[in-house]
């Protein structure tokens, strides 16, 4: 069946697709920085939300919907997609049309999706895209024979390079070129059970024929009431009845509509040689060189980390230190002119040096999940992964937890069994983040003074190999016990190798780098104003021993409290005062260092900070931090929870205080066991 509708106006627009067919490239292409990114509200699935304008300049929103292969859902994001096309978030408008990116260099499993969103009779639009792709491969389409079989304009496009942009944006600009499509024809009696179940649904609903056709094939059927999931069934026994099986004779169906369609409109010309994707997989999925590769790129990572992000770090380090003096020029002496330049300028400094390294992680993480290298290394750590009992797509999250915890919890929502998701969800922050960076740069500084930046970067490595070791080791544990379970088969979609897109991953980049700075100006401030305040209170006499009148403070006295507990670790109360102030937030532990010695210059990088470090004696008489004490706080770090924004995530993708509370516990016992056996082993072992 084939209708052409028109539609007056069309300004409201949801990007769909599936995953790896440069969907996001094309929403960047069109929006721009004109994007707002926060959460759908009761679900911790990411929404995009953008701006632009079309052919004439009339303003136009677009909306990025999650990736998903169907509309038969089988995660929490894929849920997003269909509730949103279907209208039935409250908080999300149902659009008044669709853009379908497709894969032209794998059109038939692309146009899948795209039988599904015809049927919802909303106006669509497919944007072909990476037809640069399929030409390289040999694949030929016939863009008028593909528009005229599906009904709805078909825009050749590569969204990378903004080829067929303005084309598509014409399109949208046009209502009378917007028409709701062709759908792929069902068995008669299928179509019965469709129109009766419509009817029972919900009769004067405008989706109620789409969501009988998608309840029909669905198996699992708890989330529905008593009377619907009754009236399911009874469709589904009547069409076994009649010899249909209810589950997979609409898939056939629509696939065999879509192999009708690509017949015509797809012509292969060529050989059959390998492609370049193919050649450089033998190499980069191989089990020996995969392996190289994969090290090869952490390890470039992790270098330029200590050498690229020098320089602005610095940049950064000199304006801190000139807000902080010109500060002191103007603030009388006293308790304000204190707070503003030893704890808000200091504090929030402290923090905020760190970023270019940040940047650095954020901008080679978009580039191996641009050129589609992040597939290739969830295979191969499919190979690890599963002798832990989980599959290679919770490394993807996992991966993401190495620039930061929240997002690759996040990231999990892709993963459909439940107990691989609260495991990988357990394990995440034992994944080295972004956070522990200033932790692990200002112990490395105090631990190897005149080291060089390969030196630096081994050290780093090593730390961030242990959280993932840790990582796995949990993850094994959890999945012989508390969350037992088979272990899954992987199958997962290689996409071919693409040039990233500089301005994508650079686009990225500067989200993550926004939302670090808000949290730097909002919590790191206002945790910064409370540690001077506990630092500072209460006040002995002006004419004190600054050390006297530190010990006597309300951190004082909370670290003195706690200093017997991690005495074994080698840490005095001082240090006790940062693994406290830092359980907000890992990165505190650098500006907390600051306020304790009362320092103008409390980034990881200050000389000042790092020769009063290895300068502090305890009562003894002996250096306090010692080579193991330094080895000893990162192996604390690695493998701590210190960090409530964290905790807080955990909380609402897990839906219960439950297991952040266990992850808290766990992580901060294995912490102190890693730190003792570090500390005390090595004293054994003759070491200081």
């Amino acid at each position: 069946m084939k209708t052409s509708v028109r539609v007056s106006s069309a300004r409201n627009f949801a990007i769909a697709g599936n995953p790896n067919c440069g969907k996001s490239t094309l929403f960047n292409a069109l929006t721009g920085l004109r994007q707002k990114i926060g959460n759908y509200p009761g679900v911790t699935v990411e929404r995009k939300l953008g701006e632009f304008r079309g052919l004439h300049g009339e303003p136009m929103t677009l909306l990025d919907l999650p990736g998903t292969y169907s509309m038969q859902v089988r995660s929490p994001d894929e849920a997003v997609s269909r509730d949103v096309l279907l209208g039935k978030r409250k908080d999300t408008p149902r659009p008044d049309a669709i853009i379908c990116v497709v894969d032209a260099s794998n059109l038939e499993r692309n146009l899948y999706l795209v039988a599904q969103i015809l049927e919802l009779e909303l106006p669509v639009v497919v944007a072909l895209n990476m037809v640069d792709v399929a030409e390289a491969a040999g694949i030929r389409i016939d863009v008028p024979a593909l528009e005229q079989a599906l009904g709805v304009p078909v825009i050749p496009m590569v969204a990378r390079t903004g080829r067929g942009v303005v084309d598509l944006k014409a399109v949208l600009s046009d209502p009378a070129r917007l028409k709701v499509g062709a759908t792929a024809p069902m068995d008669p009696a299928f179509e019965r059970e469709i129109r009766s179940l419509a009817e029972n649904l919900d009769p004067n609903s405008p989706v109620a024929k789409i969501e009988a056709a998608l309840w029909i094939s669905q198996p699992v059927l708890d989330e529905l009431p008593e009377p619907q999931r009754m009236w399911i069934e009874q469709s589904q026994t009547r069409l076994k009845s009649a010899g249909l099986d209810p589950f997979s004779a609409p898939v056939e169906a629509r696939y065999d509509w879509i192999q009708e369609l690509c017949a015509d409109a797809v012509h292969r010309s060529g050989s059959e040689s390998a492609s370049v994707s193919d050649k450089l997989d033998t190499v980069l999925t191989h089990r020996l060189w995969g392996w190289v590769a994969f090290a090869s790129m952490m390890a470039l990572v992790f270098f330029s980390i200590f050498t690229v992000a020098a320089y602005p770090m610095e940049w950064i380090d000199t304006a801190f230190n000139a807000l902080a003096d010109a500060a002191r020029a103007v603030i009388p002496a006293g308790d304000f002119q204190s707070l503003v330049a030893d704890g808000i300028i200091a504090g929030v400094g402290g923090v905020v040096i760190f970023l270019p390294q940040i940047l650095v992680l954020f901008f080679f993480l978009g580039l191996l999940e641009d050129s589609g290298y992040m597939a290739r290394a969830a295979f191969i750590m499919d190979r690890v992964m599963s002798r832990v009992g989980l599959h290679g797509k919770s490394f993807i999250p996992l991966l993401s937890s190495f620039a930061c915890a929240i997002p690759g919890i996040m990231a999990t929502r892709t993963i459909e069994n439940r107990k691989d998701r609260q495991v990988t969800i357990l394990v995440a922050p034992l994944m080295s983040c972004s956070a522990r960076l200033p932790v692990y740069a200002l112990m490395i500084a105090v631990l190897l003074p005149m080291g060089s930046a390969l030196e630096k970067a081994g050290i780093l490595l090593v730390m961030y190999a242990i959280g993932t070791v840790a990582a796995f080791g949990m993850a094994w544990l959890f999945k012989k016990t508390l969350l037992r379970g088979d272990t899954p088969m992987l199958l997962l979609e290689l996409p071919p190798y693409k040039m990233p897109v500089v301005g994508t991953v650079t686009l990225r980049m500067l989200e993550r780098a926004k939302i670090f700075l808000v949290r730097a100006g909002t919590v790191i401030f206002a945790l910064s104003i409370l540690l001077w305040a506990l630092a500072t209170y209460p006040k002995l006499p002006a004419d004190a021993n600054p050390a006297d009148a530190l010990a006597n403070s309300f951190a004082g006295q909370m670290g003195h409290a706690i200093e017997p507990i991690i005495r074994p670790l080698g840490y005095d109360w001082k240090i006790g005062i940062g693994l406290i102030a830092s359980f907000a937030a890992r990165e505190v532990f650098v500006g907390t260092m600051g306020i304790v010695y009362n320092l103008e210059d409390v980034d990881e990088t200050s000389q000042s900070l790092i020769d009063t470090i290895r300068s502090q004696v305890g009562p003894d008489g002996l250096p306090v931090f010692t080579p193991l004490v330094c080895l000893g706080l990162m192996v604390f770090y690695v493998l701590a929870m210190q960090c409530i924004s964290t905790v807080a995530i955990v909380r609402r993708e897990t839906n219960s205080w439950r297991w952040p509370i266990f992850q808290i516990a766990y992580m901060t016992l294995l912490a102190y066991a890693g730190a003792l056996i570090v500390y005390q082993g090595g004293r054994l072992l003759g070491f200081q």
